[in-house]
């Protein structure tokens, strides 16, 4: 039973609806509508920004260019750090210092290590170095100062793990704090996080000395944007803060972390969709990560100068009982980071993002009832779409799409801003396009088939702007064989035999292909048809299949562009180690056959006709005259703005009838008067040639010859009148020259 139109649409849109559906429940991957997805969720983020947080209790500490020129290049020694920390918490009187850096190795520009060498000689020995020494001690242990300083403040110190495999013995430096949670508490559930095999982390002095200490790590998503943060970070099976989680954590008071899991979710649903912090509600998704709710481009938090808190220049009331994260901010040490809101973002401000969005609420969440959200908006969108835009003009099925795009827009934006969901988007975008696309383009693609076919056989023939034309027209597209007056060229390689004989098989191929391309653009170019290719000879023909008025202009103008071309290739074939190549060029118009003619087995577009054998004739004739374009009479008629010169009246081989042949030399309006002398002087010379008149005519080729010695033209002629002044043609001769070889 054949099937109609209508149920074909449904049957193709049946296919995209059952592809978005299978993407969202997981059953395959696509990276296009991944980075559809981001590109999507990216905007959304941008577009609902709330901007700068006011009055926000998250404060940024800013290592930035002021406080670099003031205090001196990074790292600075640790003396500085602690006067920081010092004046944060005792003078400001901030609420915790998050300090978004690491201290594995010990103080080694203090110069303490120095007095210690020296105390180890016979300096040590004096009564009077050993009372200094004691002293300079106190002083110059900065790694003390600073430990100092973290016990005496709530301090969160920063660390970092590395998720690297196939290192096979890590190298870890310091020491890690308490894990969150010890091994084995998820045993059963399968649950996956990010991985650390080795870490980077702190001193066991200033581990001890600070009051808790969180990751840093950045894991960028698949384009290499940062889009979440992990909130736990798993290490030989037990779990740790992230950095955020442990300021947060401490701002509130220290109150215990528990992993929450949704508790009517069916048997084989495992993940840990939140946090709990104390009242704080933690929304975490796939590896234990969370969101990061960027508020805008960058500087979104208060920024404080570090040298401004070391000399109590900062204002209190900027500082007071907030959470002050400590953290780089200038360009030059490399803290930044791709996100959806900037290619430079630096990193303490997504910790900042962080902590603030964690005592806010305003982490967005992607809970596992979001997959079903999207799965039925799918089908919903999908079913009523399907049979209705087969039903629809052109017209309105787009304003349906749009429609159906609108309301899919607002209802997750909606989800976006009042419930802080992330629901997967892109496939219903796709799916909407997709049944779009089928049912608008279906009639293209299959009720329009014989009218593609035409003039896709045509496009084997003709230039591409040719077959766009067609394609506006089809209706006036005929293969089959007719009468036109029309312009046929031939090209031909003089000498080519000689010239393959001393390249290479590939040389020779690679060569004449670099040819024949160069050429055919140039007679594409002036709307010419390609009629083929008999080995390095070329054929073409203006005036079919479509009307050109101006054919014969159209050839002439190729021809001369040709010829330019072949001068522009003699560079770039020499450095090839290629000879440069002589085109003859003949060009006839006339009456000829045109049509798709051939055999049951092979077929080609093509013309026929005694016009078509005059101009293969012409072809044949440069060689003779060393003249790189022959044209016919009636090509030159069609041509009025074109100068010619007439090269002689020819009874070529095959016709009775004579023929006058011409050379173009340039359009009327280029001619300069040295052009324009030299014609005359030829054409005086052929005035004398007529008439018998030989000492005449050798005199005007003499002052020819004279300008142009290497005129192979001018030469032919000298050498003809020389043989006719010995051997007189007669009086009955008409001027016409024989050939007697093609």
């Amino acid at each position: 039973m054949r099937i109609g139109h209508y149920q074909q649409r449904i049957l193709l849109g049946l296919l995209v609806l059952a592809a978005m559906l299978l993407y969202s429940l997981g059953v395959f991957h696509s990276r296009f509508i991944q980075n559809l997805e981001a590109f999507a969720y990216d905007v959304r983020l941008r577009l609902t920004a709330p901007g700068p947080a006011e009055n926000s209790d998250v404060v940024i500490i800013s290592i930035g260019q002021k406080s670099l020129a003031a205090e001196g290049r990074w790292p600075w020694p640790r003396y500085k750090l602690a006067k920081l920390i010092q004046e944060l918490n005792s003078h400001y009187h901030v609420a915790v210092i998050g300090l978004d850096m690491t201290f594995p190795d010990p103080e080694s520009d203090s110069g303490l290590a120095v007095l210690e060498a020296l105390a180890s000689g016979p300096l040590g020995k004096s009564k009077v170095f050993q009372d200094q020494m004691q002293a300079w001690e106190s002083r110059l242990d900065y790694d003390a100062d600073l430990a100092r300083q973290l016990r005496l403040s709530p301090s969160v110190l920063g660390y970092y793990v590395t998720t690297v495999e196939g290192q096979s013995d890590p190298d870890n430096t310091g020491v890690l704090p308490p894990p969150t949670f010890p091994p084995g508490i998820f045993r059963g559930r399968h649950l996956s996080f990010v991985t650390g095999n080795a870490y980077g982390a702190n001193l066991p002095l200033f581990a001890e000395s600070a009051k808790a200490a969180g990751c840093f790590t950045a894991i960028p998503d698949f384009d290499g944007v940062l889009r979440r943060a992990p909130m736990l970070i798993e290490y030989h099976g037990a779990y740790y803060d992230s950095l955020a989680l442990a300021v947060a954590d401490i701002y509130l008071g220290s109150p215990p972390i528990k992993p929450g899991f949704p508790q009517d979710a069916p048997a084989n649903y495992q993940a840990m969709e939140w946090l709990q912090m104390g009242g704080k509600r933690i929304p975490v998704g796939p590896h234990g990560s969370a969101l990061i709710p960027y508020r805008g481009t960058g500087k979104t938090f208060p920024l404080v100068s570090a040298t401004d808190v070391m000399n109590k220049k900062a204002p209190m009331g900027a500082l007071f009982g907030k959470i002050a994260l400590v953290g780089l901010t200038a360009p030059g040490l490399l803290d930044l980071h791709a996100t959806p809101v900037g290619t430079e973002y630096p990193g303490i401000e997504v910790q900042a993002s962080m902590v603030y969005g964690i005592l806010h609420d305003t982490i967005k969440e992607r809970p596992a009832y979001v997959t079903a959200i999207a799965a039925s908006m799918i089908v919903l969108l999908g079913l009523v779409l399907l049979f209705l835009l087969p039903l629809l003009s052109p017209l309105r099925s787009l304003l349906a799409a749009a429609l159906a795009l609108a309301i899919t827009v607002a209802v997750n934006l909606a989800a976006w801003t009042y419930g802080n969901l992330v629901v997967p988007i892109a496939p219903a975008i796709l799916l909407i396009v997709g049944l779009f696309v089928v049912n608008s383009f279906y009639g293209y693609f299959f009720e329009t088939r014989k009218r593609k076919y035409i003039v896709s056989k045509f496009g084997q023939y003709v230039p591409p702007s040719l077959v766009r034309e067609m394609a506006k027209f089809p209706e006036t597209l005929s293969m089959q064989g007719q009468s036109r007056d029309m312009t046929v060229l031939f090209a031909d390689v003089c000498n080519f035999t000689r010239i393959s004989e001393g390249l290479s098989p590939t040389e020779l191929s690679a060569m004449i292909n670099a040819y024949l391309t160069a050429m055919t653009e140039v007679i594409q170019r002036y709307k010419g048809t390609v009629d083929k290719y008999i080995g390095d000879a070329i054929m073409a023909f203006w005036n079919a299949p479509l009307p050109d008025n101006r054919h014969g202009r159209n050839a002439i103008m190729a021809a001369l562009e040709m010829q330019a071309k072949l001068a522009e290739l003699e560079s770039e074939f020499k450095a090839k180690g290629w000879p440069a190549l002589r085109v003859g060029i003949g060009i006839n118009s006339g009456v000829m056959n045109v049509g798709n003619m051939g055999s049951q087995f092979r077929m080609a577009y093509t013309v026929m006709g005694d016009a078509v054998n005059t101009a293969a004739r012409l072809e044949g004739l440069t060689r003779k005259y060393g003249v790189d374009i022959i044209v016919g009479a009636d090509t030159r008629k069609l041509t009025p703005e074109m100068i010619f010169r007439e090269i002689d009246v020819v009874r070529v081989k095959g016709r009775d009838k004579p023929v006058a042949i011409y050379e173009p030399i340039n359009l009327r309006s280029k001619m300069d008067m040295e052009q324009f002398n030299e014609l005359n002087q030829f054409e005086q010379m052929r005035a004398y040639y007529r008439k018998q008149r030989w000492p005449e005519a050798m005199g005007q080729l003499a002052v020819l010859l004279e300008k142009n010695p290497s005129s192979t033209l001018y030469a032919f002629y000298s050498e003809r009148i020389e043989q006719f002044m010995a051997s007189p043609p007669g009086d009955e001769w008409d001027g016409v020259f024989n050939f007697q070889t093609k």
